[in-house]
């Protein structure tokens, strides 16, 4: 048994390790990984994994558990009342449309009408995983795509527990098991009288709420005076489980019982503690679940009907996507965001695994159907990444740029002398400085939201991608002197500068890096004005760090002038160097030179390099007393 044991660990951990790189470095995303992984170890490829996939299923879903604990801790109570609307809204009408839609279907294709409604019910949940999984990856959860998206899946979450109340009353046939609750297992509350169940539950909600405002904070002060870091760590573990199984008892869903824990947490000074000690076991039992989604896909089943499973998948992310779209108008989602938002949504969720479960053990559904929808629905979660890759590669450029196309007249009422590519943390600085100086600056950015909220300040500003030299050509490119490339991706700024040098010859280019290691990339297309966004704020530090340590001030600065000059022209030196051993050698050389040039100048202190004293002399100097 314990060999078994590990010889499992052993196999989901390996599967993890090698198929997640990949499919990172083919730009898939991890969650496709994870998925593939399951695949490739499950009974359909290597058979490493029988069909006890489905049990570890349930356990992995503690990772949803956890992620929505972690995002709680995100979320201060006043930011959740704001997204109210959209919860109710947004979440409401999904739940509703989609269920009508499904439903609808179902009876005309001869389901009966009780059953087509569950199975409407169960098909509108959307995976809270994948897609916030997804989100998070691609830095887009703070997007009006990214807050619709949380909203609907927190709805979803809520839903839950109505639904299973409801789902026995559409029952046709007798239950086959004994087994109630919301995740599986007779609850506690099956003893208690009708009255007292609603009771029960809402006792429930407030004891987490309680516990969590009031009890908590000094119990997390005792232990952290300990200064073990296990035993704080533990003590968070203790208090996600606790709180997952006292929903369990009263029929609620644990990830939601978490969710709340982690809203009433947000405030809490140990709020970021407790987010690192719980994100690695998040992360992992994610990929767990991610990877028992993979291995548990039936492919006997699958390869027996594949035109109607396949038929069913296409077909019930259809009728999602068509609903999403409809609600992102109605709420005023902008196209691309709406795109994001609908096809990151049209997937159905890890709670029909349950809810299947669920409904087969009442006599809802028959065994037969709800096989068949199992295999959809994890077809339908294998195939989220891909869509939303689809979308982002295919859908997004084309019609982002189409909807910037129709602003043309914006930029005709004046010619910016400076265009600045990307308008986020340090595009916004540059813009700000810019503009302090009576500059006219013409911003283009792939964030709608921001595009909209700089329009309001009084920018230029066009949506779309920056490497289009259509785009550029309608931003006024052919008539400014300057662009500023300060945009995150660093294969972006590399496109957008042959863009740059193939149809603006004449144009002056500024280029943000992220690291010297961009830095080289940019050197070697030919980049003369490139602005690594990390040193000068590094060097500042450090010359108040000399400061603080009793260095007088105007030596500390000096330093960090012969630093900023010496690493200049040895990164200049080091980017053309492509042996791993000879850049090794080159770059200690490079620190040990720097130390003899710093060291010269301190035993010069009356020198100043601004009053004629270059850097070259001190060199020279340095490398003749060494």
């Amino acid at each position: 048994m314990q060999e078994s044991f590990f010889f499992q660990a052993m196999v989901y951990l390996a599967a993890a390790v090698v198929m997640v790189p990949i499919a990172k470095k083919i730009g898939l995303g991890s969650v496709l990984g994870y998925l593939l992984a399951g695949v490739l170890i499950g009974p359909a490829c290597l058979q490493f994994i029988g069909q006890e996939g489905t049990d570890i299923m349930h356990f992995a879903e503690f990772g949803v558990v956890m992620m929505l604990f972690v995002i709680g801790l995100e979320l201060e109570p006043s930011r959740l009342w704001r997204l109210r609307k959209a919860i109710l809204g947004m979440g409401g009408i999904q739940i509703a449309g989609t269920s009508a839609v499904v439903t609808g279907l179902a009876v005309l294709a001869g389901v009966d009408l009780k059953q087509a409604l569950v199975l409407g019910m169960i098909l509108s949940m959307s995976s809270t995983a994948i897609v916030l999984q997804s989100l998070n990856e691609k830095g887009l959860m703070q997007t009006a795509a990214g807050q619709g998206s949380f909203a609907v899946l927190l709805f979803q979450d809520i839903a839950v527990i109505p639904m299973l109340a409801l789902f026995p009353l559409l029952a046709t046939a007798p239950a086959t098991g004994t087994e109630g609750g919301a995740h599986g297992g007779a609850s506690p509350l099956d003893a208690l009288p009708a009255w007292a169940q609603p009771i029960a539950v809402l006792s429930a909600v407030a004891a987490v709420i309680i516990v969590g405002r009031y009890l908590t904070p000094p119990l997390f002060r005792i232990v952290a005076k300990t200064n073990m870091r296990e035993l704080f760590t533990a003590t968070a573990l203790l208090l996600v489980v606790s709180i997952a199984v006292l929903m369990t008892v009263v029929g609620l869903s644990p990830a939601l019982g978490t969710f709340l824990a982690g809203v009433v947490l947000a405030n809490s000074e140990y709020r970021h503690e407790l987010e690192s000690d719980i994100d690695p076991f998040k992360g992992l039992l994610l990929g767990l679940f991610f990877i028992a989604v993979g291995a548990s896909i039936d492919f006997d089943l699958i390869m027996a009907n594949p035109v109607l499973i396949l038929g069913l998948v296409v077909g019930v992310m259809v009728c999602k996507l068509v609903v999403l779209l409809g609600i992102g108008k109605a709420f005023t989602l902008s196209t691309d965001q709406n795109l994001i938002f609908s096809f990151g949504l049209c997937q159905v969720g890890e709670f029909a695994f349950v809810l299947f479960s669920f409904t087969t053990q009442e006599g809802i559904l028959p065994k037969e159907l709800t096989d068949i929808m199992t295999a959809v629905v994890a077809i339908s979660m294998a195939f989220t990444p891909l869509v939303m890759l689809l979308n982002e590669k295919l859908l997004l450029p084309r019609l982002g740029v189409r909807e910037a196309d129709t602003r043309e007249s914006d930029v005709e009422d004046g010619d910016n002398p400076v265009i600045i590519a990307g308008y986020g943390h340090f595009g916004n600085t540059v813009g700000r400085f810019l503009q302090a100086n009576n500059v006219g600056t013409t911003v283009l950015d792939i964030d709608s939201d921001n595009v909209d909220w700089l329009r309001r300040m009084g920018f230029k500003v066009y949506y779309g991608d920056a490497s289009r030299h259509d785009l550029l050509e309608i931003a006024g490119a052919g008539k400014a002197k300057i662009i500023v490339i300060a945009i995150n991706d660093p294969e972006k700024r590399l496109e957008l500068v042959e863009t740059i040098k193939k149809h603006f010859p004449d144009l002056h280019i500024l280029v943000r890096s992220t690291n010297r290691y961009d830095a080289y990339d940019l050197m070697n297309a030919g980049m003369l004005h490139i602005y690594r966004e990390t040193l000068d704020t590094s060097l500042r530090l450090g010359v108040d760090a000399l400061t603080l340590l009793g260095y007088r001030a105007h030596e500390a600065t000096r330093a960090a002038r012969t630093f900023f000059t010496h690493d200049e022209r040895t990164l200049k030196r080091l980017s053309a160097i492509r042996n791993e051993d000879e850049y090794v050698s080159a770059a200690r050389e490079s620190m040990e030179e720097l130390e003899r040039v710093i060291q010269a100048d301190r035993s010069a202190p009356d020198l100043r390099i601004d009053e004629g004293w270059g850097e070259e002399s001190l060199i020279a100097d340095a490398n003749k007393n060494s």
